[in-house]
């Protein structure tokens, strides 16, 4: 699982930083968590293939967040995509979307459109499963959170053929968790291999205020992806605007226990982001802060 950000200013980008974007790559498939304008320019230097985008889910309806749908669908037309896309967001999506298509055409392929009514399970998927929970916002926005499902654990060959189990279909039932039955005799998958491993938990917040409920749906989260739009100097224009300081994101990761916190949706009022960053990091020191580009890999449990 890789994370690659692809936009990480605020409301207006910069030279440097594009609006919010970031794809995280699963397998051969890529989902995306909101598209602002400038999205598809991103993915080419980032050699992300526009049609190796399985899900785009969009947090809430600004635009620095949802207007680079509208022309990924059209690159995704003149590409010939033929395999249905999915797109996740708040209530008012669907209409977004049909009035860009009344007015530009609409894409040869389907698109699924997903209003988010209540918190909960969204997706579920072959290798992972997305959740939501409301943020704290001027309107309807929603968290995700990407959750790998178990994999399974270590098998240990020798062990296996020490049993006479013989090697193929048994070998993988019995690493996936199965017990099976050999010459009348049970052989338990612990036996052979070892315990599954936890899937990894990514966490991306959207703009919100600090949130309870993020706090809870981030919960032991590998990595949190949390908005950070103002100095902390500015918290009463981030509490009014539904923004978060650097600190109180900091805050939020210690409340959830995630292992690691990045920031992005910078203000485009700030370049150097270092002093910020220190203030962040003496809350919560495991963090970063987010550049165009920038490629994570969140590690195996």
């Amino acid at each position: 699982m890789k994370v690659v950000f692809l936009g990480t200013s605020g409301s207006l980008p910069t030279p440097e930083r594009s609006s919010s974007c970031v794809a995280v790559k699963i397998g051969k498939g890529v989902l995306l968590l909101d598209c602002g304008e400038g999205a598809q320019r991103q993915m080419v230097a980032a050699h992300i293939g526009f049609n190796r985008v399985k899900q785009i889910f969009i947090t809430h309806l600004h635009g620095d967040h949802v207007l680079g749908v509208p022309g990924l669908l059209q690159s995704m037309t003149l590409q010939r995509r033929e395999e249905p896309l999915d797109i996740f967001g708040p209530r008012g999506l669907h209409a977004f979307l049909q009035g860009v298509s009344n007015t530009l055409g609409g894409p040869a392929f389907p698109v699924r459109v997903h209003e988010i009514g209540e918190p909960g399970v969204v997706l579920e998927g072959h290798s992972f499963n997305v959740e939501v929970c409301r943020g704290d916002h001027r309107l309807e926005s929603w968290a995700y959170a990407i959750k790998e499902k178990p994999r399974p654990g270590r098998f240990h060959p020798e062990k296996a053929r020490a049993l006479g189990i013989p090697e193929g279909a048994l070998w993988k039932r019995l690493q996936e968790g199965e017990d099976i039955e050999v010459l009348g005799r049970i052989v338990k998958s612990l036996d052979v291999a070892d315990v599954p491993r936890r899937g990894r938990v990514v966490i991306y917040t959207g703009d919100t205020r600090p949130s309870e409920e993020i706090v809870r749906l981030a919960s032991d989260a590998d990595l949190l992806i949390h908005e950070a739009t103002f100095a902390d100097d500015m918290i009463e224009r981030a509490k009014e605007d539904g923004h978060t300081t650097f600190s109180q994101a900091a805050g939020v990761a210690v409340q959830a226990r995630v292992k690691h916190l990045i920031l992005t949706h910078i203000s485009s009022r700030y370049g150097d982001v270092s002093q910020l960053l220190e203030a962040a990091v003496k809350v919560f020191p495991y963090t970063i802060v987010a550049s165009d580009f920038l490629e994570i890999e969140v590690p195996n449990a």
